[in-house]
């Protein structure tokens, strides 16, 4: 059953004149601090699409990978053969913890991979940083979770957009956040003995 057009007009302007209004009172701009958590799919894929995103516009962004080695994925290979004067890339863990299955140099990657991420967030000069995979070190507690936040609340600047990844988000830094995305796991290949493949996971 469709709509008469003439009917369809006019609740399609009803909605753009309230949708307008609504948008009117949106004026405030400033970088936003951005959480990617659950346990679907996509958490990074999402945040890599934000960065490209900004390298598009030509803004200035940095990456800094917590808990990935240094595997080849597409992301990283297509940043540092073709984008790497617009976006500093750092990869900065040496593989999941299942893999490494070292606390203490787990611990001291993480603590690496958090000074340089202070480092690039404090230089205004980049728009974007993405902590790739920072929940599962916060998780771990091989970072404190109060010194992250604290630093992102007092210490990020204004117009600085920060994007956090990885399972298990904190209460913490949820509660600090300004957009919180949960990625919901509905299916999964790999339940049906499908390894991660290229294009698809790296």
């Amino acid at each position: 059953m469709t709509d008469d057009p003439d009917r369809h007009a006019m609740k399609m302007a009803k909605k753009k004149a309230a949708r307008d209004k609504i948008m009117a009172t949106k004026t405030d701009e400033k970088g936003l601090i951005i959480v990617h958590t659950g346990k679907g799919k996509g958490k990074s894929s999402a945040a890599f699409g934000m960065i490209f995103r900004c390298i598009a516009h030509g803004m200035p962004c940095a990456v800094v990978q917590f808990i990935k080695g240094g595997m080849s994925t597409g992301e990283r290979d297509l940043i540092l053969s073709k984008f790497s004067d617009a976006c500093a890339f750092h990869t900065m863990g040496e593989g999941f913890t299942w893999e490494t299955q070292d606390r203490t140099r787990d611990t001291e990657m993480a603590q690496a991979a958090w000074a340089k991420a202070k480092e690039l967030i404090r230089d205004e000069t980049n728009k974007m940083v993405l902590l790739d995979e920072i929940n599962i070190a916060l998780r771990y507690d091989y970072l404190d979770i109060n010194e992250v936040v604290q630093f992102l609340a007092e210490e990020k600047p204004h117009m600085t957009h920060v994007v956090l990844t990885g399972r298990n988000a904190k209460d913490e830094l949820i509660e600090i956040a300004d957009l919180v995305t949960e990625m919901e796991l509905i299916k999964h290949p790999f339940r049906s003995g499908i390894k991660a493949q290229i294009g698809v996971e790296f």
